[in-house]
């Protein structure tokens, strides 16, 4: 079971960037969940979280497979991410977007973090077997 920390707890981010690579080919399933801790921010700024697959870990695709929209606050962000769609994908990376704006100092001031977890089989096919049987 995949339970990783893509960007490390209290990661300051002042600009745009991206993490290293963590390999996912031991894992039993292709769905995780990801975790964006914001454990600091500043006002009137917003950081976006995109998620990159690579078959090879230096290859990037172009095209993001999952996207978090924009958060301003601290707190916890959890996203779903599919890798079904990409059955050659062997490692994820995160990449970030931050602005700012309004008054004071112009750079983005966050403290993050970033977790990847594999969801087991057991809960995947419990909602499965939900999905199945719920009334239309």
């Amino acid at each position: 079971m995949i339970d990783a920390l893509l960007v490390p707890e209290r990661t300051v981010v002042t600009a745009n960037g991206e993490s290293a690579p963590l390999d996912l080919s031991r894992a039993e399933t292709r769905i995780f969940l990801l975790t964006l801790s914001i454990i600091s921010a500043v006002e009137q700024e917003s950081i976006e979280l995109s998620v990159f697959t690579s078959e090879d870990g230096t290859k990037w695709d172009s095209k993001s497979i999952a996207v978090l929209p924009q958060k301003f606050y601290v707190g916890e962000y959890p996203l779903l991410v599919d890798l079904s769609a990409a059955p050659n994908a062997k490692f994820v990376r995160a990449h970030w977007d931050v602005n700012r704006w309004g008054r004071g100092p112009t750079a983005p001031h966050f403290e993050i973090a970033v977790r990847v977890r594999e969801v087991p089989r057991e809960i995947l096919q419990e909602a499965t077997e939900r999905t199945a049987t719920r009334p239309r």
